[in-house]
């Protein structure tokens, strides 16, 4: 099992950096360090809003998206992510 997670955490870095461009929706449990994917996020809003990073928070919106490939563009500002995982508690 963890070697199949192994291949798709692999196979995600391949895409992004051939590409270069922050996919549609990328699986933030695949990242090693996901709260600096978090911060670039909040930094690149900074920038283009002419907000000062001090006053920027994190904002997590549940969406209507059952799986990645429904996804077909991405938002305004932020970014979406898929692979949260809940531990111990329902929905």
């Amino acid at each position: 099992m963890w070697f199949n997670e192994l291949i798709e955490r692999c196979a995600q870095l391949e895409r992004w950096s051939s590409e270069l461009i922050t996919p549609k929706s990328l699986c933030i449990s695949y990242l090693f360090n996901p709260m600096s994917f978090l911060t670039a996020i909040m930094q690149n809003t900074a920038r283009e809003k002419l907000l000062p990073l001090d006053n920027m928070a994190l904002e997590t919106r549940v969406s209507l998206f059952k799986t990645p490939e429904e996804v077909h563009h991405v938002p305004e500002s932020g970014a979406y992510i898929h692979g949260l995982i809940l531990e111990g508690a329902a929905w």
